[in-house]
């Protein structure tokens, strides 16, 4: 899920103000990556809807819930579909949100406490990063191939592909060039840029504004990079 649908499911009159905040983690004793999308209310409180995100197994649960203003008390419910509100929860994260630290605890849906958690938007420098990927990935009517050198977290070349077999649509993106960033890397071309985040023993590729290189209906999905240099895409849902 994109964050163009997330950002859907927040109300229209509340969108004066919004942000999006992306943090790396644990749940538990697992790493996991939790993205949120927020607008701000007339009283101060956040709105928010996202999904967090757990490795290795790439299960994912969508939030929806709200903070409130000053103290960030937050609680968020969560389900296996992107639409949380009006149907069955499988759980529910109450902490505080502040200081871009989020963390409390999950609690299952009769109550009982299950794990821990703590999520910071700090993320681990990655100028030593080296890393020689050729991977493809598909999910569906999805596929995507990556082509990427980075030496001592320079980049060396990069190519990344995708294609929707449905309708033949596809994105391409390379010749990038390096841009400074903290807490990861970033490579651009005018206005589309793709990031890596180191989560874990993962690193995460995603990307940002770059529908001109792509098919009407295609897109580029977010790719978890193992140690090993193998690629996943993300399950459609949690089990």
């Amino acid at each position: 899920m994109r964050a163009l649908a997330l950002l859907c499911l927040l109300p229209l009159a509340a969108l004066a103000q919004t942000e999006s905040r992306e943090m790396g983690g644990h749940l538990g004793s697992r790493a996991a990556l939790l993205v949120l999308h927020g607008s701000k209310t007339a009283e101060g409180a956040w709105q928010l809807a996202g999904e967090y995100i757990v490795l290795p197994t790439m299960q994912r649960r969508f939030l929806e819930g709200e903070s409130s203003p000053e103290i960030g008390v937050t609680t968020l419910r969560e389900g296996t579909t992107a639409i949380v509100f009006g149907r069955a929860t499988t759980g529910e994260l109450r902490g505080t949100l502040r200081d871009g630290v989020f963390k409390g605890a999950r609690y299952a849906p009769g109550g009982q406490e299950r794990e821990r958690f703590e999520f910071s938007e700090e993320f681990p420098a990655m100028e030593s990063y080296s890393a020689n990927v050729r991977c493809e990935a598909t999910g569906g009517q999805y596929g995507s191939t990556l082509s990427m050198r980075i030496d001592a977290g320079k980049l060396q070349s990069f190519e990344w592909h995708s294609t929707l077999a449905a309708s033949g649509h596809a994105c391409s993106v390379a010749s990038l060039r390096q841009q400074p960033m903290k807490g990861g890397l970033r490579f651009a071309s005018g206005k589309c840029s793709v990031t890596l985040r180191e989560i874990g023993d993962y690193v995460r590729l995603a990307s940002e504004n770059c529908a001109e290189q792509c098919g009407s209906q295609a897109y580029l999905e977010p790719l978890f990079i193992d140690r090993r240099g193998n690629c996943q895409l993300l399950r459609g849902e949690s089990r």
